[in-house]
C-alpha cells in the first residue's frame, strides 16, 4: 500500500511537504509547483492522496472571494464541536490555500486518484501528539511512537506534517478513521 500525505503551500513560492508512505516506512521532500507535485504523484501511483489544505467551499458559497455571512463547512463546525483548533478558510492567507487545494484535488481527481482532504494538527490532538508549535523533536518523537520508521531529526515541519497527512491516509484505508461534514465536504480524522 502505497500513501501519499501532501501539507500544501498556499502559494507555490513556498514550501510544500510531502511524503510517500509504505507500510510504515516513510520518505519526504519538499515540493513548490502544482506540476512538480502532480507530476511526482503520478511517478509514486499511491492508493490515496491524503491533503492539509481545504477541498472544498461552505455551502452557500460560490467562490472563496464571494462576500458572504458563511464562513464555516459543515466538517469545520465538527471541529469546533471537538474543540479541535483550525483556521476558518475565508481567512487572509487560507483563502490562497484554499483556491490551491481545490484546483490541485481537481486534477488529480481528473487522473483517476482517490483524493481526501486531512488536519494533520487535529489528528495530532486525536493520537495525542505534539504538534509542531510545542516543537519538532516532540512531533517526531510522537510520531515514531505510531511506530513510523524513516523519520529524521532534519526533516522540516512541512514534511513532518506531511507524515502526518499520510499516516491518516493509511488509516483510512484501513476503515479506521471518522469523517468530519458530509462525504463530498469532509475532513477525515482518526477514530
Amino acid at each position: 500500500m502505497i500513501i501519499v500525505g501532501l501539507d500544501l503551500a498556499g502559494v507555490e513560492t513556498r514550501p510544500s511537504g510531502f511524503c510517500v508512505l509504505k507500510g510504515l516506512k516513510v520518505e519526504t521532500g519538499i515540493l513548490y509547483s502544482g506540476q512538480e507535485i502532480i507530476d511526482r504523484i503520478q511517478q509514486i501511483k499511491p492508493e490515496i492522496v491524503a491533503i492539509d489544505a481545504p477541498l472544498s467551499l461552505p455551502d452557500g458559497r460560490k467562490s472563496i472571494e464571494e462576500r458572504t455571512s458563511v464562513h464555516l463547512r459543515e466538517c469545520d463546525r465538527e471541529l469546533l464541536k471537538r474543540r479541535i483548533k483550525f483556521f476558518p478558510i475565508t481567512l487572509g492567507p487560507m483563502r490562497k490555500l484554499t483556491e490551491r487545494g481545490i484546483r490541485l484535488m481537481g486534477v488529480l481527481k481528473k487522473k483517476g486518484l482517490k483524493v481526501i482532504e486531512v488536519y494533520p494538527g487535529g489528528a495530532q490532538d486525536v493520537l495525542n501528539i505534539p504538534r509542531k508549535q510545542r516543537g519538532i523533536n516532540k512531533l517526531i518523537r510522537g510520531l515514531k511512537g505510531l511506530k513510523i520508521t524513516g523519520l529524521t531529526d532534519k526533516m522540516t515541519d512541512h514534511e513532518l506534517d506531511a507524515v502526518t497527512c499520510a499516516y491518516v491516509g493509511k488509516l483510512f484505508l484501513e476503515g479506521k478513521t471518522l469523517t468530519f461534514g458530509n462525504p463530498e465536504k469532509s475532513i477525515i480524522m482518526p477514530k
